[in-house]
């Protein structure tokens, strides 16, 4: 019965021992070198007791539920068999997924209000929500075809290395012809994407259907759909900008 509750502590402990470097140096340069007070004590304890709070039971979260889920779903669509099923699973988990990501839908609502404030697009809110749900819209497919992707690769036993390759290469040479406010927004949305809600589903998938398919190894093998999924995104964007 105290099993559980000794759990949930011990992954408290880990969640400060985690933020402890962070706490030392915004109190080093705060006391030491800017060599004023910290202001709001009160405020910045209750904060910080907030945020090992939330980070605790976010990543205990991830272990009891997200991490079982998603490598259950991989063994269960291996064992049945059916690669279109298994296909069409990655990719609604990585489109679902990423829609829902809070940092993606940050950096799509800022880039709207940078490109209406440079002439991009109309200064109106009907043509910045356009602009920002069609960026959230093509990164979110862009993710979902990573996945399929991965999944593809996890399934034939393709090496990773030369996807990643010849991806990068692809980005080199679209930077070239892609409009230049597009570029930055591109390459953080690569970024992004890999956050608090895709991360934990698309790794326990890739490592639960390399499990499950014999020959192959989770190491090697159930590693590097993320890489996938912060590739595409960079790729599709640049397209995205050129078309619109």
């Amino acid at each position: 019965m105290n099993s559980p509750i000794i759990a949930l502590f011990q992954s408290m402990l880990s969640s400060l021992r985690d933020l402890l470097p962070i706490i030392v140096v915004i109190g080093f340069f705060q006391l030491f070198v800017l060599q004023q007070p910290l202001p709001n004590m009160i405020d910045l304890l209750v904060g910080t007791f907030f945020v090992v709070l939330g980070l605790t039971f976010f990543i205990y979260g991830l272990e009891m539920g997200l991490f079982p889920i998603g490598e259950s779903m991989a063994y269960a669509f291996a064992k049945k068999g059916s690669v279109l099923w298994l296909l069409l699973f990655a990719f609604a988990l990585g489109f679902g997924t990423t829609i829902a990501e809070p940092a993606l839908i940050a950096v799509s609502n800022e880039a709207s209000k940078v490109a209406a404030a440079a002439g991009a697009i109309g200064d109106s809110a009907e043509a910045m929500k356009s602009y920002a749900d069609g960026l959230r819209l093509t990164v979110a497919f862009s993710v979902g075809f990573a996945i399929v992707l991965g999944v593809f690769r996890i399934i034939k036993g393709w090496p990773i290395h030369w996807f990643i390759i010849g991806g990068y290469i692809l980005v080199d040479v679209m930077t070239g012809f892609a409009p230049e406010e597009i570029i930055g927004i591109a390459y953080d949305s690569g970024g992004v994407t890999t956050s608090t809600i895709t991360v934990p589903l698309v790794t326990a998938l890739g490592v639960g259907l390399a499990s499950s398919i014999k020959g192959r190894n989770p190491m090697i093998d159930g590693f590097g759909l993320i890489a996938f999924a912060s590739l595409t995104p960079m790729i599709f964007v640049m397209a995205y900008g050129m078309v619109i």
